[in-house]
């Protein structure tokens, strides 16, 4: 087949895509059409859009008609199948170099992007002066993706912090204990609806009163590695989506791609 002598370095290799097929290509139950196209080829187009930042009508002719492939990013950015992925990825990653399946320790921050002139959610954010949304993410120390929600950038920081921690997934709160941010979230009564809340401490990691220029606090560097590896994706440069469940999808494709990197590293 095509993607087996003709492909794009964001394609996926036989031995990434069979990590991941098991998870796209789940039974069909009840009526309807059979999917009659090739999901590996289909997921290598959204992939091709993440990684070049590309609009959906510009894919390439070797890839599925755009209005196909756009169809299971959407569908599946909404019933949670990229979460789903990127949990059973971040999981094997993480047992690979040692580490329980779901850590103790997260990192939350958020990230302000312009939005374009596609609408739908967006306000501005006065701090960062810009007009468009945040992208709200926690990770683990590794900087390995746990949960991401995209909501307007006029929210504040703890607002989206209780909207992300109130949306994690049940299983993630088995483990943690301790949670870390910047002094964006700092505030007695923020950390103590936490504490109440999910019986996890937050703890306000600060830059040294004394020191004007760029320094790097322990730990919290990771969570700004984590926006740097997403931010080679140039789709993720502005947040092109008219929905907030899309622009989270592509922040899981992001992390999902670097997992998958980690689990089989192309030759």
């Amino acid at each position: 087949m095509w993607h087996e002598t003709r492909r794009y370095p964001s394609d996926m290799t036989a031995a990434q895509w069979a990590i991941i097929a098991p998870l796209v290509t789940r039974p069909r139950h009840g009526p309807g059409r059979p999917v009659r196209l090739d999901l590996r080829v289909v997921v290598n187009a959204i992939l091709y859009v993440l990684r070049t930042g590309c609009q959906w009508a510009y894919l390439p002719r070797e890839y599925p008609n755009f209005n196909s492939v756009y169809y299971h990013f959407h569908k599946w950015s909404w019933d949670g199948t990229w979460e789903q992925i990127n949990t059973a990825l971040r999981e094997r990653v993480r047992q690979a170099v040692g580490r329980k399946a779901r850590p103790s320790l997260a990192i939350i921050d958020s990230q302000s992007v312009k939005t374009t002139e596609v609408g739908g959610e967006h306000g501005f954010d006065g701090g960062k002066k810009v007009n468009g949304r945040k992208r709200h993410i926690l990770v683990d120390t590794l900087g390995n993706l746990l949960k991401v929600i995209a909501h307007a950038a006029n929210i504040g920081e703890r607002d989206g912090a209780k909207r992300l921690l109130e949306e994690l997934p049940e299983p993630l709160w088995e483990r943690l204990e301790t949670i870390l941010a910047d002094g964006g979230y700092d505030g007695a009564d923020f950390q103590t609806w936490v504490k109440d809340t999910f019986d996890v401490d937050l703890e306000i990691s600060l830059r040294p009163r004394d020191k004007k220029s760029f320094v790097l606090v322990p730990q919290r560097w990771v969570v700004e590695r984590s926006f740097a590896w997403f931010g080679r994706s140039r789709r993720l440069s502005k947040d092109y989506e008219r929905w907030t469940e899309n622009s989270e999808g592509m922040v899981y494709l992001a992390s999902i791609q670097r997992l998958l990197k980690h689990l089989a590293p192309a030759t």
